[in-house]
């Protein structure tokens, strides 16, 4: 079975194809046949370092296919479903993975396998940004940063249809009008203007209720500029690298905000809250409240390319492996 595996941090030549052998089922696990995988920012920060994992390993979170074996003891699936998961164990980018039974959550019917393997792991990020973490409520402004990526297609389009005011930032001209299509009611370009003063323009001082932050240390400073007095600072990736120092006093204090840095293991503790999250995304996708449109497949042999564009902040949306 070809799996990707990498056996010391680094670039993205690290990202080697070998034929592995998955081993046994325990007795709760099942073996699934991957049809498409997930491909996200977290499996850059494993295969950098940032967030170390033991090595020799594989790499992936992020994957849907079909149920072809059974350990003895499963319960909440049988061989031939379709599943999808976006959880440890690591390995994802394979042609085969064994999964717990309790990570795994049932795709629907009206959802691909490639939608499916590149929603999970966004789709519930988006639904604990915009219910939980922050409960957003109709009127509420909202700043999201990176809004033509690959979550902004689900973010900023559910934020609209709940009923805020969404202000997007992009890094070039190429990606404004794709933030314009993915729900935003305005779109600052960073690499042009101060974004901070833009949206002082557009809400006035202290206008926004909360920002959704995935992009890290380029963007806190001018986030909580923004914010009003008691907004909400919801600092979720590291795109451009981590904020791991925070002046209490001076970012947090001066104006009573609140700040948090969620991350989905938060929010999908219990069984029943990651199945609970993944019903209100596929719920979401099939009622038309956001689209999800794939901007690029890669074989599994290319997943070094993969992670080269995804750095390089090329995808201009969800993208998927195939195995």
């Amino acid at each position: 079975m070809k799996s990707i595996q990498i056996e010391k941090f680094g670039g993205p030549e690290v990202l080697v194809i070998k034929d592995i052998d998955l081993g046994k089922l325990g007795p709760k696990e099942v073996l699934i046949r991957n049809k498409s995988i997930g491909l996200n920012f977290i499996d850059i920060y494993h295969r950098t370092g940032l967030y170390p994992i033991p090595l020799p390993s594989g790499i992936g979170l992020e994957a849907s296919g079909i149920i072809e074996e059974i350990g003895s003891e499963v319960k909440l699936f049988k061989v031939g479903d379709r599943v999808t998961h976006a959880s440890m164990p690591i390995g994802a980018y394979s042609e085969k993975q064994i999964m717990p039974e309790e990570k795994l959550i049932s795709v629907p019917d009206g959802i691909s396998d490639e939608v499916a393997s590149c929603i999970t792991l966004k789709g519930i990020t988006a639904e604990y940004l915009l219910h939980r973490a922050y409960p957003l409520k109709k009127g509420d402004k909202v700043l999201y940063h990176a809004a033509a990526g690959a979550l902004g297609q689900i973010l900023c389009p559910w934020a609209n249809s709940l009923g805020a005011e969404v202000i997007g930032t992009v890094g070039s001209k190429v990606k404004e009008e794709i933030a314009k299509k993915n729900g935003c009611h305005h779109v600052i370009n960073y690499s042009e203007k101060n974004f901070s003063e833009e949206v002082e323009k557009i809400v006035g001082k202290n206008g926004i209720d909360v920002v959704y932050d995935g992009v890290g240390i380029k963007t806190f400073k001018g986030s909580i500029e923004t914010l009003k007095i008691r907004g909400m600072m919801v600092a979720f990736g590291n795109a451009s690298g981590y904020v791991d120092t925070i002046d209490v006093k001076k970012d947090i204090n001066a104006k009573g905000l609140f700040f948090t840095r969620p991350s989905i293991a938060h929010y999908t503790i219990k069984r029943e809250e990651l199945v609970e999250s993944a019903k209100k995304v596929f719920d979401a996708i099939l009622s038309n409240k956001f689209k999800v449109e794939i901007s690029k497949k890669y074989p599994l042999e290319d997943a070094a390319q993969a992670h080269k564009d995804l750095e390089a902040r090329l995808l201009t949306g969800p993208a998927v492996i195939i195995p």
